[in-house]
């Protein structure tokens, strides 16, 4: 009897075999990496403070607040949202509702998600390349610096690049026996992934579709019928939420924050869309407050055109195919990846007769497609971008470095294999001296012990000696020369606190902006801290953007004192969430982040006042990071650019509008709201700051 193959059947390759049980070595050297994690994650933690007071203020609100947890407002009042969907608040703010709102309750719940990412990475790795190569992948994530930050930190990466990688890890589940469920949990993680930071979520699905679609041990429209029913599930765990805030009647809703025309899926297909792809000034919210750059590419500032523009102007490297290599993006996430995609490479081409659905082959498509994609949009991202995005690149860079490793080990006895190794190992410490110099002041020495680890780790590779001590040694010795660097830059990041809106991992680098040219406000005021410097040293620290000074205590004792629904308001939430956090009362930060968007308007705000919902209006609140007096440091701002940038019109705008607390192209009424204010309202200073009373008429 003759067996007849159809195009539906599936194929004769034999089955990967069943994950290894794990022996007592494993489960120590396991448990010694995530208990390290941990301490790297959670050590001093608190120190931060509220880190970034913009994302704090709403989960404060979310705390007390129902519908303020539900659409992520940053007041009580619910008068507007974050610009970002809630997913990453609604954690936050229900740790927080359990064990009380503070820094702890609030950052914890970020480390522990680092501390379950590099679980997953491990537990992703080790089922196809086994229990070494796992815990090397998992390192290699637990040791990346902006992985260290961010885990440390209350934006929205951290949980992003947790359903990110547990994606992953079901999407390599669903390739061992071609399992819908795991596919669908897949679709489940990354829908939710949406909810987090939207578009960017979406980035790594082209790698999990690929490898399913070509390497899955199945026939091809059944590998199709499963990615259809993956991607249905992934639309309905991100849809269910856009739909809700689509069919909840406007009026009785906080405006979306960063948007036009109050729509959370304008959002994501706008200003947290392909407005960070191609650059957008048509946004309010974050990224339409900036004029339209030079060249006619909407690059954000003037003369940003091609490798310019407010990505590069605010820390992100300029535009093109180095800024993964660049001073401002090379220490946070760069300095495993010469060696990842050196790994990719060799790994493809060692499996290159293996059959279609050979596991390692897979792995090597999922984690380099992974890379490639996510390295390529950042790249390229013409439209607001900051370093720590790159936390996304950390998974795809660990998983190479861990499957592309343990191929290449497999292959060391060859002498092509062995050449490939030692290339890479040489080539990775070169590529960490060259990162180690861009900090020169930083442990100068450790250039020379990472070069002294690579020269042990090449002549164990070329030296043909026997032996598993010798091996053993070698292997050591490779690891280290590999991660002695990130692993300086990550313990650095984890002593040093952070706040403000745009942080930085590891120490200061030459040359590097942690803001706008000359190092604002990224690394503080003009005159504070170090260019480039985007993090706190403790008291006296540079500010980044979005983060004031203190308030002072008479100015919060004021507005404690006040018993209207809103205790304050003013303009945007750099300063209006300081405020918030600091006396702990309702602040409404009128127009949003940046001051731009329109909530709510003259009228709504003249009603507020009539009723008696608002009680002081505090002056000052808007710009980049006003300092106590407001902001004044509109006008230290035109110092700290390019002479081009500042002759430009359009700049001269921008600057006007940051001296009035807001910033053109939003369309919000926040000038308007100021200027009625003070021509009705008598005013005070009161810790340095310009208070209007609201309850008194001039």
């Amino acid at each position: 009897m003759t067996a007849t193959l159809t195009p539906t059947d599936p194929p004769t390759a034999t089955p990967p075999p069943a994950s290894p049980a794990r022996t007592g070595r494993e489960r120590i050297a396991l448990g010694v990496l995530l208990a390290g994690t941990a301490v790297l994650y959670l050590w001093n933690l608190g120190a931060s403070g509220y880190a970034n007071s913009f994302y704090a203020a709403a989960v404060r609100a979310g705390t007390r607040n129902w519908e303020a947890l539900l659409f992520g407002s940053l007041d009580t009042g619910n008068t507007i949202t974050v610009d970002k969907p809630p997913a990453s608040l609604w954690v936050m703010a229900l740790c927080g509702r359990i064990f009380g709102f503070d820094s702890w309750s609030m950052l914890v719940p970020e480390a522990l998600m680092g501390v379950a990412t590099v679980a997953l990475v491990y537990a992703a790795v080790r089922r196809v390349s086994g229990p070494r190569a796992g815990l090397l992948a998992g390192l290699a994530m637990a040791l990346t610096p902006v992985a260290v930050l961010m885990f440390r930190f209350n934006n929205p990466d951290a949980l992003l690049v947790l359903l990110m990688v547990g994606a992953a890890y079901a999407t390599v589940r669903a390739l061992e026996k071609a399992g819908t469920r795991w596919l669908v949990l897949a679709g489940v993680l990354i829908g939710f992934a949406f909810l987090a930071k939207l578009g960017q979520a979406l980035i790594v699905l082209p790698a999990l579709a690929l490898v399913y679609l070509i390497t899955a041990p199945t026939g091809f429209w059944r590998r199709v019928r499963q990615l259809l029913l993956g991607g249905l599930a992934m639309v309905v765990s991100a849809g269910w939420y856009v739909a809700l805030t689509e069919i909840w009647p406007a009026d009785s809703r906080p405006y979306i924050g960063g948007s036009v025309g109050n729509s959370l899926l304008q959002l994501a297909l706008g200003y947290n869309g392909l407005g960070r792809i191609f650059g957008s000034s048509d946004n309010p919210g974050g990224g339409g407050g900036f004029p339209r750059g030079g060249g006619g590419a909407a690059s954000g500032f003037p003369g940003g055109g091609s490798g310019g523009g407010i990505g590069a102007a605010l820390g992100g490297g300029e535009v093109g195919i180095g800024r993964m290599f660049s001073t401002e993006i090379g220490g946070q996430v760069a300095w495993l990846l010469p060696a990842a995609l050196a790994l990719l490479v060799a790994g493809l081409w060692t499996t290159r007769r293996a059959p279609r659905t050979d596991p390692t082959r897979a792995s090597l498509i999922l984690w380099g497609g992974w890379t490639l994609v996510t390295m390529v949009v950042f790249s390229f991202a013409e439209g607001i971008f900051h370093s720590y995005y790159t936390v996304a690149l950390a998974p795809g860079i660990a998983g190479l470095v861990g499957v592309g490793g343990h191929e290449l080990w497999r292959h060391r006895a060859t002498w092509p294999g062995r050449a490939t190794l030692t290339v890479v190992v040489a080539g990775t410490a070169a590529w960490a001296w060259v990162l180690l110099g861009r900090s020169a002041t930083f442990l100068p020495w450790l250039r020379w012990v990472v070069v002294a680890l690579a020269v042990i780790a090449v002549v164990a590779l070329l030296v043909p000696v026997s032996g598993r001590q010798w091996a053993g040694a070698g292997l050591l010795a490779v690891v280290l020369a590999g991660v002695a660097g990130p692993a300086a830059y990550a313990v650095d990041t984890s002593i040093t606190p952070h706040t403000g809106s745009i942080p930085t991992a590891g120490p200061a680098t030459a040359g590097g902006r942690g803001g706008f040219p000359g190092g604002f406000p990224g690394g503080g005021a003009p005159g504070q801290g170090t260019p480039g410097d985007g993090r706190q040293r403790g008291a006296g620290g540079g500010r980044g953007i979005g983060e004031e000074a203190a308030t002072d205590p008479a100015l919060a004792a004021l507005l404690q004192a006040s018993t209207t629904k809103w205790s304050a308001a003013t303009v945007g939430a750099m300063g209006g969430a300081e405020l918030a956090l600091s006396s702990d009362t309702d602040v409404m930060m009128i127009g949003g982040f940046m001051g731009s968007d329109p909530a709510p308007t003259l009228q709504q705000f003249q009603a507020y006042v009539a009723a008696g919902d608002v009680h002081y209006f505090v002056e000052g609140g808007g710009g980049f990071g006003g300092g106590p007096g407001g902001p004044p440091n509109a006008d230290q701002l035109l110092e700290q650019v390019p002479q081009n940038v500042r002759d430009s019109p359009q700049f001269e705008q921008f600057l006007d509008q940051a001296r009035r607390g807001g910033f053109p192209g939003g369309g919000g009424d926040s000038s308007t709201i100021t200027e009625w204010v003070k021509a009705n309202f008598a005013s005070s200073t009161v810790g340095g700051r310009t208070v209007y009373d609201l309850t008194k008429h001039t």
